[in-house]
């Protein structure tokens, strides 16, 4: 079983690290949405919103993802542990997909090469804020420490 730290002391940055993301993802799916308003879903042209490269669906994702990430930013609870891990390996999984795909017809979201530095980014990011945000009861951070502070790991720190 993964070892997830339990109430990590940093967990309240790593929300507002995730939550910023989310804004600006939210931000950009908004500007995207009123650049693309009138072309198709899938359009291949060169229209750009904060920076990256988008078209109507890419843009409509982001506004979905960028409202997902909020929702599990504001949670005190698991939930946004959970959404943390799953959006950054979806990101990466994305961005590693469509870089393979970015000089052909199957480019669908129309990335660029810096959308996809972008997409990676974000997705180690949230990839690393589900590692250590993960919120339990005090005895089990109590039992975590005490499991850290075993006398055989004391000897191996000296």
């Amino acid at each position: 079983m993964p070892h997830f730290p339990v109430n990590h002391p940093a967990r309240p940055l790593y929300r507002v690290l995730s939550g910023l993301i989310g804004v600006y993802i939210l931000v950009f799916g908004v500007w995207g949405v009123a650049e693309t308003i009138g072309n198709p879903l899938f359009d291949r042209s060169s229209t750009w919103a904060l920076g990256l490269r988008t078209n109507l669906a890419f843009s409509l994702a982001s506004v979905v993802f960028g409202v997902v990430l909020i929702i599990g930013a504001s949670r005190r609870s698991n939930l946004g542990h959970y959404m943390n891990l799953t959006a950054g390996v979806v990101f990466l999984v994305t961005s590693i997909l469509m870089m393979s795909v970015l000089q052909t017809g199957a480019n669908f979201l129309n990335f660029s090469m810096s959308t996809v530095v972008v997409s990676m980014l974000f997705g180690l990011i949230l990839l690393g804020t589900g590692l250590y945000d993960k919120v339990g009861p005090p005895e089990h951070a109590q039992a975590e420490l005490e499991h850290r502070k075993h006398p055989v790991a004391d000897v191996h720190r000296r």
